[in-house]
Order: structure tokens, then C-alpha cells, then sequence
């Protein structure tokens, strides 16, 4: 667990304490929280960085580059745009641990090569495990029902670059009567809670149905779905799989005819109760910022969609996290 450290003189402004703390430093406030700091700095640790015999420039502490790298999801930062918001920033160094006057600030290639070091071990999906364990520790997540949904992230389309090509593992996919090129993010959400227990990410032309099976856990005896998800053209609400499951999708209005008032009000009524599963891409593209991919390739996207879609988790879980950690990291 990170010790709290005691800040300079000059790195507090010798200023009293705004009588209104801004929206960053309630957000990082409630996140200092609810994030699960230890649990996730201990199956980072075996990994990390291990000062030699040899001696050289100490590394930067493990809590502190979390905490980084949490920040660059939640407010949209670049690695050099990280870098600079610790020197410009105050509330960024705090929560970070960081003084500005008696540390030596972490240096975009060094926010990188942790970011690589996520990546390269997958700890990414298993602090997504992690995360998951704890929700339903606090029985946040029920499992008896799952809705799937998929969505388009964008990725640069101009070949104005070094190789002069698009990024070869993303492809272009028609929704409607306009053309995406990017991936395509697929999750599964909890039907009662709106939080996420199963993420996978492809190239954009992969159908959405034919991620479903991987959005599932297994234990669900109800799936809510939209259009994608129908099999075979088939068009009944109910299809039931030989395992029992129950999967709802929207009736079709049929070629050249109009939908009954029973099946308008049964779209409605579906409509409501797959609601939830569009909260958690709201919160990535609208509250994080997560408009368009970063980085080349679906690897390196995937891991950063991931960790996006563990910490939407637990700000959407923030309210009901609160209380039970009575002031005292988890």
C-alpha cells in the first residue's frame, strides 16, 4: 500500500485551500477510493522494475506510475501530453504522489515503457479480473442475465504517414449508409448492475453476432440483444438455445408491413432493459474522452479498451463502492 508523503512548502503554493475543490479533484478523490490500489499493485509487482546491484537512477515508485497511467485513460492524455500535465498540474502531481520540487518527474518514455510492461504480460485483462472479483465480492454483479452489444472505434483513415498505408490490422465495415474504419469493441454487461464482466475486441467487418458466445459467462439464463444478434435471418423475439438460455432480440417490422402494437410494445420494453449496456461505451467516449484508437494495431488498442472499460466499472460502481470502503483504500 502507497504511504502518503508529506508535500513541500513550494509544491503546496503556501496558499490556503480553495474553499470549492474543482470536478478533478472530486473525480480523483472518489478514484482514490474505489480503485482497488494494493490488489492491482500486486500483481503488478512481480513484474516490475527490481533496482540492480549496479545502482543507477532509482524507478519510479509502482503506485505512482499506476496512478499515471490511470490518469492518462480518465482525462484522454498522450504519453508526452502526461508528462507535461505533471509539471503543469498540481492536483495531478498529488494524487500521483509526485513533488514537483523534490522528485524527478517521470518523463514520457518512461510512462511508455510501463504502458508496454502492461501489455506485454497482459496485465491488463488480469487487473480487469481483479476488478471483477471485487464487484461481485460486494454483490454488485448478479449473473442471471447479460446484455451484448458491440461498438465502432474509429482509427486514422489517411494514408498521409510514414508507410504510407492504413493500419493493417483495422478494416472498414458499412453501418447504415456510412463507411467506419477502425475495431470494434464487444462486451457483455451485467442486465441488473450495467457493468461489464466480458470484453473482446476485433477488427470492425467481424459481425457482432459472431462475438456473442465470447461476451457470455455461462451461468446467464437470460441474453438481451439488438438486431445483430439475430441468427439466421430468423425473426421471433424468443430463441432458445439447446442450454436453455433465453435470448431476446427486437421483433422485425416485416417487408412492406408495420409491427403489431403488441410487438411495438414489446420493442419498448426490450429497449429499456438493453439500455444499460450502451452506459459503459457512453462513459469511455463521453466522460474518458475514448473517441478514436491511439495506438497501431488491436493488441496494444485492445489493453487500453480494456483498462477503460475496468475503470468505467468502477466509477459506475463508485456510489455504491463508497460507503463500503468508509473512507480507507480498498
Amino acid at each position: 500500500m502507497k504511504e502518503s508523503k508529506q508535500l513541500s512548502l513550494a509544491e503546496t503554493g503556501f496558499l490556503p485551500k480553495a474553499s470549492k475543490p474543482t470536478r478533478k479533484e472530486i473525480f480523483l478523490s472518489e478514484m482514490e477510493r474505489v480503485v482497488p490500489w494494493s490488489r492491482l499493485e500486486s500483481l503488478i509487482e512481480p513484474h516490475y522494475f527490481v533496482k540492480g546491484t549496479k545502482g543507477g537512477r532509482p524507478a519510479t515508485p509502482l503506485a505512482t506510475m499506476l496512478r499515471i497511467h490511470f490518469m492518462q485513460q480518465w482525462f484522454g492524455y498522450s504519453d508526452p501530453a502526461m508528462e507535461e500535465a505533471l509539471h503543469d498540474i498540481p492536483v495531478l502531481r498529488r494524487f500521483a504522489g509526485l513533488d514537483a520540487f523534490e522528485d524527478a518527474l517521470p518523463d514520457e518514455t518512461t510512462i511508455l515503457r510501463f504502458r508496454h510492461l502492461l501489455e506485454r504480460h497482459g496485465l491488463c485483462e488480469v487487473m480487469f479480473g481483479k476488478v471483477s472479483e471485487l464487484l461481485s465480492e460486494k454483490g454488485l454483479t448478479l449473473k442471471r442475465g447479460t446484455a451484448v452489444d458491440a461498438s465502432l472505434i474509429a482509427a486514422p483513415s489517411s494514408t498521409k504517414n510514414a508507410g504510407k498505408k492504413r493500419d493493417p490490422e483495422m478494416s472498414q465495415v458499412k453501418k447504415g449508409n456510412q463507411w467506419h474504419f477502425g475495431m470494434k469493441a464487444h462486451i457483455g454487461v451485467d442486465a441488473e448492475s450495467g457493468l461489464v464482466h466480458t470484453v473482446q475486441c476485433t477488427t470492425a467487418k467481424v459481425a457482432d453476432i459472431a462475438l456473442m458466445e465470447q461476451c457470455l459467462h455461462g451461468q446467464e439464463m437470460l441474453v438481451l440483444a439488438d438486431r445483430g444478434y439475430h441468427k439466421l435471418n430468423r425473426t421471433l423475439e424468443r430463441l432458445e438455445p439447446e442450454d436453455g438460455r433465453v435470448v431476446l432480440t427486437p421483433s422485425k417490422k416485416p417487408q412492406g408491413g408495420e409491427l403489431t402494437p403488441v410487438q411495438k410494445r414489446s420493442n419498448r420494453a426490450l429497449a429499456r432493459l438493453r439500455a444499460k449496456v450502451e452506459h459503459p461505451f457512453r462513459v469511455i467516449k463521453c466522460q474518458f474522452g475514448y473517441l478514436k484508437v491511439r495506438y497501431r494495431g488491436i493488441a496494444k488498442n485492445a489493453a487500453q479498451i480494456v483498462t477503460l472499460l475496468m475503470l468505467s466499472n468502477l466509477w459506475m460502481a463508485r456510489k455504491c463502492l463508497l460507503p463500503l470502503t468508509g473512507g480507507v483504500r480498498p
